[in-house]
């Protein structure tokens, strides 16, 4: 044998002791540039090929996720349904991702990625009696670092993901240990190139595969299928796997599933690198694009969770019953995160689905609500008083609350004042109401609420017996005992925001300045990382203060630019250490972005982005990033020497960035309605483009001592969007008293985030998480069930509980599909 002869022999020895597992898949979008409705079809069309594949092929088998779509074939094709429950009880068609449906992995809250898992696994198991252990999000932007521990908590030790590419985030291997701060770990695969092919020979795409192969590693999954539209594995794929695999110049190529992958680098001593991170960033204008899918999802995650809450209270407290459907509602809104839905990137007609499934949730989570909350206030014990009107204030989170509660309220006279339960006056104004006749008035007034419990205030007929003050305010100047705020009456901007404790100016430039970006990207912002043309500012008409009382005083400023206004409402209130900032903006402009930016005064800068339950810190270099409902910077402010800084809370926003010492928030982008590079819209073209028109948010500045853990940012952003529930009551006896409270938590940065009813029989279950990134000793007690949980959290760990309906039964920690481990 010749040298070239054995070298040669010795690269086929190799290249055989080299394994591809080949992994049948079909990526199915069930909403992308076309309505569910079609993607409906298309399911049912590529699960048939894929049967009629393994009709033919014996050796074949194929990988599938997403519970949403077999509910689909359950309830439309039933005989189908039980032609794959058959095949995957012979484990040639598999489970995986364990989810609901492939959601965005930016966007979501964190209660909403654990009822992914919850309703996915107990469907699976109900349906299939198997629940997935591999996660799979192969299409999605982008993966926040808190989804180890949520996988691993909802049963799934391994992750399988495509994007970012290796050219968006540089990772140590296509296999690695992915970690979140608690120290879960799930082995996770990045796949490369594409998680589909197309529908005829794959010998390119077999060997772009083979040369990713790394010592010590020589096992690598392969995803070919046709896919985004359906279609799934087709027989001049599989023809060409085996004639590849005849072929020695190619590595060993087996029929394999996810499943099989993991279990067998598992069994190998390999030395899997770690990566404690998130995995960012692909498609950044998909942070911000379409606003309305985005409001919509944060207002319905926090209405069922409160309306979850109350309805777990009142049934334990007044027998009302627990709305059945909740469960419906929880799959809406869990099918609105798909990737392509939630990410603002499907055609135009797809959010009219979308905000009516959100519709259909909401009026679930309110009618709920509605119910739980009456049930409870109508067995309060109220004392019968002519012309009074008791208003029942519920709290939904798990800590004294002292917030600003605003409510409609019919025949307000002047000389009438607000008690609370104790007879005490308190502060209120009545401010502009939602009716312009009959009669209405809106009231105002801050509460100071129970933790997860109400309170009764009342309007009594009688002579005020105090007077409340006012903070400064006139028509450019907020100020309370705390803070002062100027704004410039010739360009709207806030020049000032000055503590007055700490003689300390916190902005270094003008603040809630509203630049205008050039943004001529494609609907995903592919290949941008940065929004920073500027192209214009929007620029005051009118600077004035609108609201002036005892609780709160406000200052309306309306700015123009091109077409498009914008209203901003900045609050300061008496009682409370914050401005909140009330935004409407009637946008007319296309291809651009509009910001809001706030310069602060600060060295030794952290940048903190709350993600779903959890944070994480990133650089301060100005690239567009994925945050939740807060984001904080804090350093040194160079004046006093002193730790100081500024959490900016929202309500609907999902898109942010810092460069060096400017925070800020994306408000929108208007770009086409799924529009994809490379195509290039024709200058003669008919498109609509989106987030034109109204739209409504609001923003809160917490400016702070100190860092945002010990601020109390977490809390205040919470508030924010989960807001108390008031009821206008009447007089009548009950067994109830004018206040009371259902939860203690004796640590501040532990938050109760979910109480509920069990999924399988009348336990509560309670989920709570670590806020600060510290282990800490916790008590949760529940005093009406003389109930204590005694638990130890690691940082920013997220725990769930089961409380038996049968007080003799002890309390136990479950996972987080509620079951015990």
């Amino acid at each position: 044998m010749n040298e070239a002869t054995l070298e040669k022999s010795k690269q086929v020895l190799k290249t055989k002791q080299q394994t591809l597992h080949m992994i049948g898949n079909a990526h199915l979008d069930p909403v992308w540039l076309w309505q569910w409705q079609e993607g409906f079809q298309e399911t049912k069309a590529t699960f048939r090929s894929a049967l009629d594949r393994m009709k033919e092929y014996d050796d074949f088998v194929f990988t599938n996720s997403s519970a949403a779509n077999y509910e689909w074939i359950e309830n439309n094709e039933p005989e189908m349904f039980e032609e794959i429950k058959q095949r995957i009880k012979e484990g040639r068609w598999e489970i995986v991702g364990g989810w609901w449906i492939q959601p965005d992995c930016n966007i979501p809250g964190g209660e909403s990625f654990v009822r992914q898992g919850l309703y996915g696994q107990h469907y699976f198991q109900e349906k299939f009696g198997v629940t997935a252990k591999v996660g799979y999000n192969v299409d999605s932007f982008g993966h926040h670092g808190m989804l180890p521990q949520i996988l691993k908590k909802s049963g799934m030790d391994h992750y399988i993901f495509m994007r970012p590419n290796p050219q968006e985030k540089g990772l140590p291997g296509r296999i690695f240990w992915w970690e979140s701060d608690d120290g879960s770990r799930v082995l996770t695969y990045r796949i490369p190139f594409e998680y589909c092919t197309w529908g005829k020979d794959i010998e390119k795409h077999v060997r772009r595969n083979a040369g990713e192969f790394k010592a010590p590693f020589n096992d690598l999954m392969c995803f070919y299928g046709v896919g985004n539209h359906g279609g799934g594995p087709t027989k001049e794929n599989i023809e060409s796997i085996k004639r590849m695999n005849e072929d020695p110049e190619f590595p060993n190529m087996i029929f394999s599933t996810p499943n099989q992958y993991f279990a067998e680098m598992m069994e190998k001593d390999l030395p899997f690198p770690v990566v404690h991170d998130d995995l960012q960033h692909h498609a950044s204008g998909c942070y911000s694009v379409h606003s309305g899918i985005k409001k919509w999802n944060r207002e319905a995650e926090n209405l069922l969770q409160a309306a979850e809450k109350f309805s777990s209270l009142a049934n334990w407290t007044t027998g009302q019953k627990y709305p059945e459907n909740y469960g419906l509602a929880w799959k809406n809104v869990l099918f609105n995160q798909f990737h392509d839905i939630l990410a603002g990137t499907s055609l135009e007609a797809a959010y009219e689905d979308a905000r009516n499934m959100h519709g259909e949730a909401m009026s679930i989570a309110s009618r709920g609500l509605n119910y739980a909350i009456q049930s409870m206030s109508w067995r309060i014990n109220i004392e019968e008083e002519e012309g009074m009107k008791p208003i029942v204030v519920f709290n939904p989170h798990s800590w004294e609350s002292k917030v600003n509660v605003e409510l409609e309220v019919g025949g307000l006279k002047d000389s009438y004042v607000l008690v609370d339960d104790e007879g005490n006056e308190v502060a209120h104004q009545t401010v502009q109401s939602w009716a312009t006749a009959g009669g209405r008035y809106r009231l105002s007034f801050i509460a100071e609420l129970p933790a997860l419990g109400y309170r009764v205030y009342k309007i009594r007929k009688l002579s005020p017996s105090r007077q409340f003050q006012t903070i400064k305010a006139n028509d450019h100047t907020l100020e309370n005992d705390t803070y002062r705020v100027e704004i410039d009456p010739k360009t709207g901007f806030v020049t000032s925001l000055y503590d007055k404790n700490k003689n300390l100016e916190l902005l270094e430039g003008p603040g809630a300045r509203p630049v205008v970006m050039s943004d001529k990207s494609d609907t995903w912002s592919h290949n941008v990382l940065h929004f920073n043309d500027e192209a214009g500012q929007f620029i005051a008409k009118s600077v004035q203060r609108v609201e002036h009382g005892p609780v709160k005083s406000v200052i309306r400023v309306v700015s123009e630019y091109g077409k498009s206004t914008l209203v901003q409402d900045f609050t300061m209130y008496r009682e409370l250490n914050q401005i909140d900032v009330h935004v409407t903006v009637n946008w007319q402009e296309q291809f651009k972005a509009l910001k809001l930016k706030f310069p602060v005064d600060l060295v030794f800068r952290k940048g903190t982005y709350e993600i779903p339950y959890g944070h994480i810190v990133r650089e301060c270099n100005g690239e567009e990033e994925p945050g939740q409902s807060w984001i904080d910077i804090s350093g040194t402010h160079p004046g006093t020497g002193e730790m100081y800084g500024l959490s900016i809370l929202n309500d609907g926003k999902y898109s942010f960035d810092i460069h060096n010492k400017e925070m800020s928030i994306t408000v929108l982008r208007s770009p086409i309605y799924a529009h994809h590079d490379p195509l290039v819209p024709q200058e003669d073209g008919h498109y609509t483009f989106i987030d034109q028109g109204i739209q409504t948010f609001t923003y809160s500045l917490i400016p702070h001592e100190g860092n945002w853990e010990t601020a109390g940012t977490v809390k205040r952003a919470a508030e924010l969007n989960q807001k108390p529930t008031t009821i206008i009551e009447t007089y009548h006896e009950g067994s109830l008293p004018q206040k009371d409270s259902f939860i203690s938590v004796d640590v501040d940065n532990v938050i109760v985030s979910v109480v509920k009813k069990a999924e399988d029989n009348d336990d509560l279950i309670i989920r709570a998480y670590e806020t600060t990134n510290n282990e800490t000793d916790v008590k949760i007690a529940l005093p009406k069930w003389n109930r204590v949980i005694s638990s130890t959290f690691k940082p920013s760990e997220i725990k769930t509980f089961r409380i038996p309906s049968d007080q003799m039964e002890a309390v136990i920690e479950t996972n987080m599909l509620e079951w015990v481990e």
